[in-house]
């Protein structure tokens, strides 16, 4: 049997995502859908769903890589997984252009109803070299790359003859004040002093992190004040935080900086790790879709999570998280429309798959509304912030607070365990720095027992 004769069969909802709102979105109406004869078909390219606040803590060697996942064959059986890309969106005549992985075969899939979760991908911008020379955090992928890169840059530099190379692999730079940033650098930095305590030959001071943000300040999710004792811990900590200041060009292993006042040089730092954090946007693929958007290239949806266009609500489409420009009904979102944040996005998604068969059984659709309960970040082992319904705290209990939070929050109990099990493993054995090498290059010790591999290959993240 042909797969569009298996696709295209039955009913189908069709959801672009496999991330907190597809995932979630799935969970809850596939039984329902599968009993009325129809069938859930989850697209994304990851056969599973990633908990994106754990990236910092899976760089920083906390939590096992695949533990901040979340399986779509396992947890989603009575869906249909396909691991693929959608391409287009033609909502007219309700087909969706999926293209399988690594550059397979398209196929045209029909749908009754469809869900746009694709969630965000980085944003980065045409900075010279920047496509060459960096790495984002917006992947499981790239938070173990990252990991094993940072330790491995330890283990090479402590070897190093030469001072300014030693100091171009202990420096390391991340790009973006926000979140991701902040928990990036500090757990990083958390991680770097362990292995380096561990090795003779460094010492603590030889390391160098440095953050680069190009407005006055980081963390705008928090309060300024908030913000600004962030900024005095890391830098307490020995991180550089260069406020006001834009990465300008990356020139192999140079980073050249950009004063944002008066557009002068700010100066220039010599690394061999660029992480890039420095904002996100829509996924692309929806510019190529018949549905309305806006601006910012996200779905416009209204307060019940139908996709709304000019002429009223588009039937039979809906969208959430990321991807979409959600009404804040509390009136506090940027210009009117909801962060796009994991809190978000897990309860927009309950609230869709509600409506969904509200809308099957001819309920009453709910409005999305949710007043933000704060934020929670942790910078290391037994340090943090957070700020929950206005009050701050920080150190241990805001530490405690974010992995209470985010060890819950994560789908399904079998994660909360792994995680959890994870967290108990580090404080009773310590945490483990061991690098696995060539982990981008496996074939490598192969190629040169071969006799095939390069003798010397410039050092990249």
């Amino acid at each position: 049997m042909s797969f569009n004769q298996v696709a295209n069969d039955r009913p189908r909802i069709l959801i672009v995502g496999g991330g907190y709102v597809g995932f979630t979105v799935a969970s809850r109406i596939q039984k329902a859908i599968k009993a009325s004869g129809g069938v859930v078909t989850v697209v994304d390219p990851n056969p599973y769903m990633t908990y994106l606040p754990f990236l910092p803590e899976v760089a920083a060697g906390n939590v096992e890589g695949r533990h901040a996942t979340v399986p779509l064959r396992q947890h989603l059986q009575d869906c249909e997984i396909l691991g693929a890309k959608v391409e287009k969106i033609d909502h007219e005549s309700k087909t969706a252009t999926v293209r399988g992985n690594d550059d397979g075969d398209t196929y045209e899939l029909k749908y009754d109803q469809v869900v746009i979760g694709a969630g965000s991908v980085t944003r980065a911008f045409p900075i010279p070299g920047l496509a060459e020379n960096a790495i984002g955090m917006k992947s499981i992928e790239e938070a173990v790359h990252v990991r094993n890169w940072v330790l491995d840059r330890i283990e090479t530099a402590s070897l190093l003859k030469d001072e300014a190379a030693r100091r171009r692999a202990l420096t390391f730079v991340v790009v973006g004040g926000g979140f991701a940033g902040v928990e990036t650098i500090a757990e990083l930095e958390d991680m770097a002093r362990a292995a380096v305590a561990r090795n003779s030959r460094l010492r603590v001071s030889d390391l160098r992190f440095v953050m680069v943000e190009a407005m006055g300040r980081i963390m705008p999710e928090v309060p300024e004040d908030r913000a600004e004792s962030v900024v005095a811990h890391l830098r307490s900590r020995g991180i550089e935080v260069l406020l006001n200041t834009s990465l300008g060009e990356v020139d192999g292993d140079t980073c050249k900086l950009i004063n944002m006042g008066d557009k002068s040089p700010a100066g220039e730092v010599e690394t061999q790790t660029l992480i890039w954090t420095a904002g996100v946007m829509a996924a692309p693929f929806l510019k190529q879709s018949t549905l309305p958007i806006d601006e910012r290239g996200r779905v416009r949806v209204g307060a019940d999570l139908r996709v709304t266009g000019d002429d009223g609500v588009v039937e039979g489409a809906w969208a959430a998280g990321d991807n979409a420009a959600v009404p804040d009904l509390t009136g506090k979102g940027v210009g009117g429309f909801c962060v796009p944040n994991a809190q978000h996005a897990s309860r927009q998604a309950v609230t869709l798959a509600e409506n969904i068969m509200a809308a099957r059984n001819g309920g009453e659709l709910k409005d999305y509304y949710h007043e933000n309960l704060g934020a929670v970040a942790g910078l290391g082992a037994y340090k943090g912030v957070a700020n929950i319904k206005g009050r701050s705290f920080e150190g241990p209990l805001a530490w405690l607070m974010h992995r209470g939070y985010h060890g819950m929050a994560i789908p399904t109990v079998e994660r909360t365990t792994r995680v959890a099990a994870n967290w108990v493993l580090s404080t009773v054995f310590g945490r483990d720095t061991s690098p696995i090498r060539n982990e981008r290059t496996p074939r490598r010790p192969f190629e040169e027992a071969t006799g095939i591999a390069p003798k010397e290959e410039k050092a990249r993240i």
